[in-house]
């Protein structure tokens, strides 16, 4: 049985990637269009009448239904290499953070304090001037404390100094 269904699978994953270029290419198009100006020029003989609208309601519709799984599993597997090829690049970098690597499998409340961190982190890089600078929430931290310190010496140097005089 589990063969079976590896079988059928992998005929599905085939058949919807070929149907989905077919179907994205020019001359998919070009047939749609020739069928829609057939349809349309048969108009008169067919008096305009409910079956001749029902034709091409009911031959778009069957066909939308019908696309929306076979470009649905296309996109699935478009959108899983997508990430395993940002996960490899995201691991083979020594500086990237690993906390991205399987984001997509994060829920959305958990996207969103990523998001809040990057947000921050950004902010962080802009106060440095430099948006390269940085490359995680804890060195741009750490840097922006190492700095205020540094000005906070630098200040307090100024003061001594003018203090003297």
């Amino acid at each position: 049985m589990a063969k079976k269904n590896k079988r059928l699978n992998r005929f599905f994953d085939k058949f919807s990637t070929r149907v989905t270029k077919i179907t994205g290419s020019l001359w998919a198009f070009i047939v749609a269009v020739v069928l829609i100006l057939v349809w349309a020029l048969t108009g008169p003989l067919f008096g305009f009448s409910d079956t001749w609208q029902l034709v091409i309601n009911t031959g778009t519709t069957i066909v939308t239904f019908l696309m929306v799984f076979i470009i649905q599993q296309t996109q699935n597997k478009d959108t899983t290499a997508i990430h395993l090829k940002l996960n490899e690049l995201i691991a083979s970098n020594k500086m990237a953070s690993n906390r991205l690597v399987d984001a997509e499998d994060l829920t959305d409340e958990e996207l969103q304090v990523l998001k809040k961190f990057y947000v921050r982190l950004g902010n962080l890089a802009e106060e440095e001037g430099d948006i390269h600078a940085t490359h995680t929430i804890e060195e741009a931290e750490d840097l922006q404390e190492e700095k205020s310190r540094t000005r906070s010496k630098t200040k307090q140097k100024a003061g001594s100094t003018a203090k003297k005089r």
